[in-house]
């Protein structure tokens, strides 16, 4: 089997360490690839990063705690409005249903009465009563 090879990086000591030495750069000019030389002779190549910049904030105009209240219970207003119309609506509606339903009951009824007050006086198919005077004696019907 093969052996597993560990690489183990060298430690720099405090004696070896000096400053980096930056490549120069021109003012006001961005290198495509900066440079930077390691104290132990390496040279470092990368690109160079702009720092980011953070957007400019806008100002906000100042906004009162009372305006904002205001506009609020002129939306909650509207609402509440709007509420009691429907509100309102539904009761002109639900009167005029009843109403109708009194009117109809009442021709009907008035129309059954008419029938029965003005209808022919012929016996015809109908139940023949006969009223005499009935006496009550001792809580008993005698007729």
């Amino acid at each position: 089997m093969n052996e597993p090879t560990i690489h183990r990086p060298t430690p720099i000591t405090p004696a070896a360490v000096h400053p980096a030495t930056v490549v120069p750069v021109q003012p006001h000019t961005t290198p495509a690839v900066a440079s930077i030389v390691l104290p132990d002779g390496r040279v470092v190549t990368g690109y160079a990063v702009a720092p980011a910049q953070p957007e400019p904030v806008t100002a906000k105009p100042a906004i009162s705690r009372a305006a904002v209240n205001v506009a609020l219970g002129g939306v909650g207003f509207l609402a509440v409005c709007g509420g009691l119309l429907l509100l309102t609506s539904f009761i002109a509606a639900l009167t005029a249903f009843v109403t109708q339903l009194v009117i109809l009951a009442a021709v009907v009824f008035g129309g059954w009465i008419a029938v029965q007050v003005l209808g022919t006086s012929s016996h015809r198919g109908g139940t023949t009563v006969n009223i005499r005077r009935a006496v009550f004696k001792r809580n008993h019907f005698h007729g």
